[in-house]
């Protein structure tokens, strides 16, 4: 079934509207507020418009990010799985890099475990098995969320067409095999300038992290996206995020899989 002209007229508005106040650093209302809706397919459609924009502008499509993955957030939001969003070439920042705050809205940190693909991976409904073999290795990473959306008053329809509310993100540089951790039970700390401000575990990201990558394979079958090869993928936050501030140096260690830092001015 096509998509009426006005609700289509509707989606690309949107889409310019968020590119505009991520170029400009000015938060727009709430688009549930605007619309008067929470419509979840409404906010991929605005997503998906958002990101084919930025492809024609000339950026690059690495990966994925995976968000919503804690069922507190998610009652909070009013949904009952994660969402989704997508990484650019042109948002990853060196570990140990500098995070340019100037070019942020109103950024928080969270810790993360990335996945790096080994292969294709098109089934809608994949094994565990299979899922497994589609891993080539892990890594600790950091994302930089940053919404569009005033004072973060979001909805599941605002952080879906935001893109996952993603903006940066810092990824380790030893890849660990996946037999080699315990993505599970992995302990994570993250100090600024040396004192511990957040603490969590693999468990808290869906159950496991495993479960959230599991997840999105089969959300992004349906959406008619299969994954590549290469393609890196933020399972979803270990621990509470919380607000980047300047001045500071921010490091999360994840046990048995190592370090990822990143400082701000």
């Amino acid at each position: 079934m096509s998509t009426p002209m006005a609700q289509t007229n509707d989606i690309q508005r949107w889409a310019r509207t968020l590119d505009e106040a991520t170029r400009n650093r000015k938060p727009i209302t709430p688009i549930s507020i605007e619309t008067g809706s929470d419509n979840v397919m409404f906010g991929y459609q605005v997503q998906t418009a958002w990101r084919e924009l930025a492809l024609s502008q000339g950026r690059r499509l690495i990966g994925h990010k995976i968000g919503l993955t804690s069922p507190e957030v998610q009652r909070q939001l009013g949904v009952d799985e994660p969402d989704s969003g997508t990484l650019f070439a042109d948002m990853e920042i060196p570990d140990e890099g500098m995070i340019p705050l100037a070019h942020l809205i109103q950024p928080r940190i969270e810790a993360e475990i990335a996945f790096v693909l080994g292969r294709d991976f098109v089934h809608p409904d994949p094994t565990m098995a299979e899922l497994i073999r589609s891993i080539d290795h892990v890594l600790p990473a950091l994302e930089i969320v940053d919404s569009r959306i005033e004072d973060w008053k979001i909805r599941a329809i605002d952080t879906i067409a935001d893109n996952g509310s993603s903006a940066l993100f810092i990824m380790g540089t030893r890849p660990k095999l996946l037999g080699d951790v315990d993505l599970q039970l992995c302990g994570m700390t993250m100090t600024r300038n040396g004192r511990i401000v957040s603490i969590g575990v693999g468990a808290a990201c869906l159950g496991h992290p495993l479960h959230a990558l599991r997840w999105f394979l089969r959300h992004k079958a349906v959406l008619g996206e299969p994954l590549k090869a290469g393609e890196v993928v933020l399972s979803g936050a270990l621990g509470p995020m919380i607000p980047l501030e300047g001045d500071s140096h921010y490091s999360t260690n994840i046990a048995h899989m190592g370090t990822v830092s990143c400082s701000t001015e």
